[in-house]
């Protein structure tokens, strides 16, 4: 497994390499479900890359950009394990070098949701997942489901600027108990690990509720909210049930495929979910 530390490099190596190229972009602090998304690149190209980057430009004023989790040794030997044929593994410097003062903006789609949550955050998600497309050119990235409004940012991205190639939605990897597996995870006390599968719990009674026939929007956010808030521990920032492509909020009756979203804290940790109706 080859790691390459700058931009350069990086294209030396993909020049080298002919057949089909996966990319899985990370932040690193890696868990099953990266290595799911690595799988579904070995089964599809002839090469596998994978990105550690804990890209500053997506964190917020307070958020844990010092205290993300990082371990660039274990995650370099699951990787090598999991069969990844390079990592690109750049500093900030090169990422970001003095002077750096372009960006990407996607507008209409980025407005909602975590983007009016964490203002600036799709800013620099579009803006590391571009320059990590243009260093690596794959054939296909792999994102995971659980980032429901980052994969439709993205997905738009690549298809208003012509990048040519396909993004690939993997499922939501869960633990036993049905929490979606998270790097942030590991913040969780004992007693908010146990109480943090509402989540998936609340969201799972609204899509029985769909699959019962229910089409009433407020109906399905309301079964969402009820679940949630039952749990004295969970500190519900938002329930969101919108147009699955555009996530524009839904009323009244829904007729078409929706995503239902959800963040949650548990003490200073927030959690997110969804589940895809229709």
């Amino acid at each position: 497994m080859d790691i390459l530390e700058s931009p350069e490099a990086m294209r030396a190596w993909r020049a080298g390499c002919p057949g089909a190229v996966g990319l899985i972009p990370t932040m690193g602090f890696l868990h099953e479900g990266h290595l799911s998304l690595v799988a579904a690149s070995r089964r599809q190209d002839t090469h596998t890359i994978a990105s550690i980057f804990v890209n500053p430009t997506q964190f917020g004023p307070g958020e844990d950009f010092e205290r993300y989790p990082r371990d660039e040794d274990r995650d370099l030997r699951l990787l090598r394990d999991a069969g990844v044929d390079a990592v690109y593994l750049p500093p900030p410097s090169a990422v970001y070098p003095p002077g750096f003062q372009t960006y990407v903006t996607v507008e209409e789609v980025t407005r909602r949701l975590e983007g009016e949550a964490r203002p600036g955050h799709f800013r620099g998600v579009a803006t590391i997942v571009l320059k990590l497309f243009n260093a690596t050119t794959p054939t296909r990235a792999y994102f995971g489901r659980k980032d429901a409004q980052q994969l439709r940012v993205i997905r738009r991205m690549v298809r208003d600027l012509d990048l040519g190639l396909e993004i690939v939605p993997c499922a939501i990897v869960r633990e036993p108990d049905g929490l979606a597996m998270s790097s942030r995870n590991v913040y969780l006390s004992p007693e908010d690990r146990a109480a943090a599968p509402v989540i998936r719990k609340s969201l799972l009674a609204s899509k029985a509720a769909w699959d019962s026939g229910t089409r009433d929007a407020d109906a399905l956010r309301t079964l969402a909210i009820r679940g949630i808030t039952a749990q004295s521990r969970a500190n519900l920032e938002y329930v969101s049930l919108a147009d699955d492509d555009t996530l524009d909020e839904l009323y009244g009756f829904v007729s078409g495929p929706a995503l239902l979203s959800t963040v949650v804290r548990f003490g200073h940790t927030r959690l997110l979910d969804n589940i895809e109706l229709g």
